[in-house]
């Protein structure tokens, strides 16, 4: 493998030669994510020669790694210190790299309580559509003044660059967990989850699906035991809790997975982004509620439109995850307004759209 200088170098020469002849390229790291969003296109250009810690200092809680870095190596680095990315980002398959983690900004079950992926980026160093080498941020939350470049490049999924190096905060993992189980229905779920989201409850992650709630306490041993007296339901076996949360977490489980043939008979899974509060959705299908009930997951048949406008009249927007068609766009039609900001961000980036062009909208 070559180092990291002369991966730089090739990188860099490939973006640079693909602006002159009007080509385009497609960033891939694992390639886990390339089945969310818009299909991608171009020549690969694969960041995978760019890997390993450059730094770790675990009394500062901060990590500075390289974007082809596997996901895994990094967690398992952290975990061997007692320490994690608190936002729990989907792994989807074993490949998933650092780069790929934060261009695609999702994050687990416990997104909630601990927040986004953005949340926890301190910097990164970037190719931008030129080929330039362009260095954000820093190592310390402080470092960012007027527009917050390093967080921008989480959720863009490459579009505005790159991603060479990224510094990340980690967080010391919670010393008690424990899940509870309910039997309830959607409204009684939701209403269950809103008032305690109110009270000083230890609060990690949440789920309902066909009428089971399961509520993931975390933290200090006292509290997780008090909150679990006040609570009471069933706990879960922390193996059972496990399976539980990381099928959720990567994807794994049956109901983000619609097979092949679920998906040629217009079965579509859909992520709606709501208010907590917001009541029952009157779509058909099946569901799988997540975040405290702003995370709503649908397997459903349903015109776009509709699905989109019951999102919208929530306050909300909906991404199509899995279909399979998209030509309705995956990603939520933006305003005019927003819609500019993205082309003037992307202009100055990547002025020839060079770097994964429509993969997140069209014309950018």
């Amino acid at each position: 493998m070559e180092d990291t200088s002369a991966a730089l170098r090739r990188l860099a020469d490939r973006v640079r030669a693909a602006a002159s002849d009007g080509a385009a390229l497609e960033i891939r790291g694992g390639g886990t994510k390339r089945f969310y969003g818009e299909a991608p296109r171009g020549e690969t250009l694969l960041t995978t020669d760019l890997v390993g810690i450059s730094s770790y200092e675990p009394t500062e809680l901060v990590v500075t790694v390289r974007a082809g870095t596997p996901l895994a190596e990094l967690e398992a680095v952290l975990a061997a210190r007692g320490q994690c990315l608190a936002f729990e980002p989907p792994r989807f398959a074993p490949q998933g790299t650092v780069g790929g983690m934060v261009a695609a900004g999702l994050s687990g079950p416990a997104r909630a309580s601990v927040g986004a992926v953005r949340d926890f980026v301190l910097g990164v160093s970037l190719l931008n559509g030129r080929g330039e080498y362009l260095t954000f941020g820093g190592q310390v939350m402080k470092n960012v003044a007027g527009y917050d470049v390093s967080r921008l490049q989480a959720g863009a999924w490459g579009i505005l660059g790159l991603l060479c190096e990224v510094s990340l905060k980690v967080l010391p993992v919670r010393p008690a967990t424990l899940t509870l189980s309910w039997a309830r229905d959607e409204a009684a779920a939701l209403a269950d989850l809103l008032r305690w989201s109110a009270q000083p409850l230890p609060l990690h992650a949440s789920s309902w699906l066909d009428g089971r709630l399961c509520l993931r306490l975390a933290g200090a041993s006292a509290a997780v035991e008090e909150a679990r007296t006040l609570l009471g339901g069933t706990a879960l076996i922390p193996e059972e809790a496990a399976r539980w949360w990381d099928g959720l977490r990567d994807h794994a489980h049956e109901f983000l997975q619609p097979d092949a043939q679920a998906l040629a008979q217009g079965d579509c899974l859909w992520r709606l982004s709501v208010p907590a509060k917001t009541p029952a959705l009157a779509l058909p299908g099946r569901q799988l509620i997540e975040w405290g009930g702003s995370l709503r997951w649908w397997r459903t048949a349903a015109p776009a439109e509709g699905v989109r406008a019951a999102a919208a009249a929530a306050g909300g927007h909906a991404t199509l995850v899995r279909a399979a068609d998209k030509t309705c766009g995956a990603f939520a039609p933006l305003a005019p307004a927003l819609l500019r900001i993205h082309q003037d961000l992307k202009t100055a980036f990547d002025p020839t759209h060079v770097l994964n062009p429509g993969r997140l909208y069209a014309g950018l």
